[in-house]
């Protein structure tokens, strides 16, 4: 694997290469350090070994100091947002960090219900790693081990409704798709950071802010699914009564992808808010 370090308009991994962007190059924050210790060490333990490519002389002296010290820098404090200057239409100016969302389809959502589980690509297909990684929809070229994992975005990212969209065109761009009526959110489930960093089965690529091995139990973990209100009668039947309290359903009354992604966001923090000042 490659890590790319240069002035990117976002972060990547991409056909082996981590498109390793700074928030405010050329400046590298212990955050994202951070970050690129927990990548090497995340390929090391899959056993492929890492470069990087950096023309910045003071940036490669950073990656390196950080690389061979790791401990200085794996204990960072979470910043409470993390700038993405590439991300103009993001209404709140950066990935918030204390939610983590996992998005699907809505088609998935009945098995996922039914399993009481999100699980990983390898589980809820019944395959293997290598088997998804050579379909044609693994456009990325993601290695066989990713599909071992149940994968995390940051709450207001919008970056699972629009991989969502683009499995729904059969690959192709969905960027001409993310505003007006063309926009079809997917189904968004909400979890604490601090939760999924604590599960037994949590790892960090350097790249997702958080995923799971296998499996991740609703139950005992989900604090709030969100449907798009135009499936809330065909959901309501198959809802299981031990997460009914905790199943919502939004219109979709927003222009485009980033306006939703706020909306939801928003409905979720405020819930979970309200939960624990009833606690």
């Amino acid at each position: 694997m490659i890590v790319n370090i240069a002035n990117h308009d976002g972060s990547i991994v991409w056909e082996g290469i981590y498109y390793f962007a700074l928030s405010d190059y050329p400046n590298v924050s212990d955050w994202e350090l951070r970050n690129l210790v927990l990548f090497f060490e995340y390929e090391r333990m899959h056993g492929r070994k890492t470069e990087i490519i950096c023309e910045d002389e003071s940036i490669l002296y950073l990656a390196n100091n950080a690389l061979s010290n790791p401990n200085s820098v794996l204990s960072t404090p979470k910043p409470s947002i993390i700038s993405v200057p590439s991300c103009i239409n993001c209404k709140k100016g950066g990935c918030v960090t204390d939610f983590l969302c996992h998005t699907t389809e809505i088609q998935f959502v009945e098995s996922i219900f039914e399993s009481g589980k999100l699980l990983s690509a390898v589980r809820a297909r019944n395959t293997t790693g290598q088997e998804l990684s050579g379909e044609p929809r693994n456009a990325a070229k993601d290695t066989p081990d990713y599909f071992d994992y149940v994968m995390f975005t940051w709450g207001n990212c919008f970056a699972g409704d629009s991989l969502v969209m683009e499995r729904s065109l059969g690959g192709v761009d969905p960027s001409k798709h993310f505003s007006g009526e063309a926009f079809k959110p997917g189904v968004r489930f909400y979890f604490r950071y601090d939760d999924i960093l604590n599960h037994k089965d949590y790892a960090n690529d350097g790249h997702h802010p958080a995923k799971i091995k296998n499996e991740l139990s609703l139950v005992d973990y989900l604090h709030c699914c969100l449907i798009p209100a135009t499936h809330k009668d065909a959901f309501e039947k198959i809802v299981p009564p031990n997460l009914a309290d905790r199943i919502f359903y939004i219109e979709n009354n927003c222009k485009d992808i980033w306006e939703w992604s706020d909306k939801v966001y928003d409905f979720a923090s405020h819930l979970i808010a309200k939960k624990e000042t009833l606690s």
